[in-house]
């Protein structure tokens, strides 16, 4: 989700509304730079990968992750051997942060200390579109790749993308013919689209969630009734009738529950304000306590007015549970660093856009064994997670699932709030509109018009485009204009297809696969795709003894949640 695209899913919708509820509105304030607590620093870990230009692989699997061999068995097949079973791996590897870049590319612009600027804004893939020109903080072109392999011609030859935070600007830029579609509709603005005949409006499904998130390492949150306290003390129904637009959905689950086994087990706390009180009594804080409320102002699908859903929520806690919260507004890419890495030392509000249709997608990355972001992790949770994880067919894993859904609810890492319903909206001669539920638009097969030039408005400026270490949704759909994985999703769906890879076969047990690779596909540099740019790319991502295991944030979330990195 993408912060999903969501993942996500990266998903968004915004407009300004009044905020209706009642307590004080805080002034936000700019966030300090959080403190961390004192503790001594964790053991070194070591990287246990071998690599050569053909092959990356561990001496065995006790390491924890996915992958025991990643091999090119010859120019045009890659083979992949597992150390378990992966009922969602077609739908990981179709995931825009594993896309393939070539192998000199890497070793030209990753170093043992940064990425270049190239690497982090101008990447080589083999997608329809290349990167022309980024101009921070306005816009970023692409053009056509004129040896794009795919049989779809492109729908034009220059793709501009721009940005805005306010749904209101965005709609203004549409209705006024200067943008040929954008993300994220505001509640308000379904029914003006629809009731006007030059535009139109594509609508998604809610495959996200919005949470409330906290980390456990830091007091008060490290007493388990404070979470459930907070868990029944906030009206997740009054956010969403008064601040989501139609197809949103009050969360009974972390997981939507179109995903097979996202809602099994019993459902989420009912709001009882008396007996979130009485709780906050029994864990010692029968007055409240005072915390901070963190957000980023970024729209998303699961969030669709930011500020006044935060507001509402700090009127909520005070008038509910006597807790006093402070909003702090965060920079995006900050926030989104310090929330991964679990150093929020009160609230925060996040969310999660499906990158891939599968229950792994939502709860191993949130609350699996590594996962830092919630603070100490949960044995009832992961172990469920990981055995789950391993079972192809959903009807039987589903009772691993019944058991970790239920820890969530009793553990609360997080509370879920909503999943949240979002359009992207177009002027009327669009052809192909799309509103993929991944948020993963590729607008080579969109064409506006009469125009050769399509411009896209989304909420954000992306962060960077090497999305191998980015989760954040802005980021992701630029990079599918530009990258390709060995796998895809069909447009405006969430089935998987061939991409770089002709076909991926599995053994009985699917614990090898192996990938045939496509034939005559090149880079935007000219150089030829083969199976040495697979294993190198995985390599950069999955190695952390690479001198080019070095990305943006340098977290490689994606890559570490979805696989496991190689160390121990």
């Amino acid at each position: 989700m993408k912060r999903s695209m969501f993942l996500l899913i990266s998903l968004v919708v915004l407009t300004s509304m009044i905020l209706a509820g009642c307590g004080p509105k805080a002034t936000p304030t700019m966030a300090p730079a959080t403190e961390v607590p004192t503790e001594p620093p964790p053991p070194p870990k070591v990287s246990i990968a071998t690599y050569n230009d053909t092959s990356l692989s561990v001496p065995d699997c006790d390491y924890g992750g996915f992958f025991k061999s990643i091999v090119a068995t010859d120019a045009n097949t890659v083979t992949f051997t597992l150390c378990k079973s992966d009922a969602a791996f077609l739908s990981k590897i179709a995931f825009s942060p594993f896309a393939i870049y070539p192998k000199e590319w890497i070793e030209a612009t990753a170093g043992t200390e940064t990425r270049t600027s190239e690497g982090l804004e101008k990447p080589i893939g083999t997608g329809p579109y290349m990167v022309s020109e980024w101009k921070r903080g306005e816009s970023v072109t692409f053009v056509k790749n004129p040896d794009y392999w795919g049989e779809t011609p492109l729908a034009a030859d220059t793709l501009v993308f721009r940005w805005s935070t306010e749904s209101a600007a965005r709609m203004l830029e549409l209705q006024s013919g200067t943008i040929d579609g954008f993300d994220n509709v505001g509640p308000d603005d379904f029914a003006t689209i629809e009731a006007d005949p030059t535009l139109q409006l594509a609508l998604r499904p809610a495959l996200n969630v919005f949470y409330v998130g906290m980390t456990n390492t830091f007091a008060p949150f490290d007493n388990v009734k404070i979470r459930q306290a907070i868990a029944m003390g906030i009206n997740r129904q009054r956010i969403v009738d008064t601040f989501s637009p139609v197809g949103s959905e009050a969360a009974t689950y972390f997981t939507p529950c179109s995903i097979p086994n996202g809602c099994v087990g019993d459902p989420w706390y009912t709001f009882d304000a008396v007996a979130a009180k009485a709780l906050l009594a029994e864990a010692g804080f029968p007055d409240g306590f005072s915390t901070k409320l963190y957000y980023r102002d970024v729209v998303r699908g699961y969030l669709p007015q930011v500020s006044n859903v935060a507001q509402d929520i700090q009127a909520q806690l005070l008038a509910n549970l006597n807790i006093n919260a402070e909003i702090v507004v965060m920079e995006s890419g900050a926030f989104i660093e310090e929330s991964g890495a679990g150093r929020l030392d009160g609230l925060y509000l996040l969310g999660w856009g499906a990158d891939y249709p599968h229950v792994t997608n939502f709860l191993d990355y949130h609350f699996g064994k590594d996962v830092q972001q919630f603070g100490t992790t949960f044995p009832e949770i992961y172990d469920n997670l990981i055995a789950g994880g391993q079972i192809g067919i959903p009807a039987d894993a589903e009772s691993y699932y019944i058991a970790a859904n239920n820890a969530i609810r009793e553990l609360v890492p997080m509370v879920p709030i909503a999943h949240g319903g979002s359009a992207a909206a177009y002027r009327a001669d669009v052809e192909n509109p799309q509103a993929s539920p991944l948020t993963s638009e590729v607008f080579a097969y969109s064409k506006p018009g009469d125009r050769n030039i399509f411009v896209w408005m989304q909420n954000a400026e992306p962060i960077s485009m090497f999305c191998a270490d980015e989760t954040d949704g802005e980021s992701l759909r630029a990079c599918e204009q530009v990258m390709q994985s060995l796998y895809s999703y069909e447009v405006n769906g969430t089935a998987t297809e061939p991409a770089l890879a002709e076909s991926c076969t599995p053994n009985a047990d699917s614990t090898v696969w192996v990938c045939v690779l496509r034939q005559g596909v090149k880079f935007h540099d000219g150089s030829d795709f083969d199976a040495t740019d697979v294993v190198a790319t995985f390599n950069m991502g999955l190695n952390p003894g690479s001198p080019y295991h070095v990305g943006n944030t340098n977290l490689w979330e994606y890559y570490d949640y979805l696989w496991g990195l190689m160390w121990k």
